[in-house]
């Protein structure tokens, strides 16, 4: 008799807050857009200050990343966690690891908004 394996299943995150607690807003109204992103951050890589104007989330798969928001809060996630982005609060994402980090994340928008908003006033 043959075995079977199992689908093995495992909740990485059910929240209904952001990373740094604050509450995600309502959904949009009207058609969503379902978008999902792969990411990869050099090693020693930041990506600018920006904000989502939209709820997003995602699965670190490998490495570390650090997400500073604009008052110096720091969050790191690290491979085969998921973190939940905040919305409309500026902050940015670094690699101070010595490998890449891949992060897929998905984003909950509609046709013709950004997924992401620069603020370069931020980078002084």
């Amino acid at each position: 008799m043959e075995t079977t394996a199992q689908v093995e299943t495992t909740e990485l995150i059910r929240t209904t807050q952001s990373w740094d607690g604050a509450q995600l807003p309502d959904y949009l109204q009207g058609r969503p857009e379902l978008v999902v992103r792969k990411y990869v951050f050099p090693a020693g890589q930041k990506l600018g200050w920006h904000h989502h104007p939209v709820m997003n989330y995602g699965v670190l798969v490998q490495g570390e990343l650090t997400i500073i928001d604009k008052d110096g809060t720091e969050k790191v996630v690290r491979a085969g966690e998921a973190v939940v982005e905040m919305v409309g609060t500026i902050h940015h994402g670094e690699n101070r690891g010595t490998q890449p980090a891949i992060l897929y994340m998905f984003y909950l928008s509609q046709e013709g908004l950004p997924l992401s908003v620069p603020n370069p006033e931020m980078e002084q």
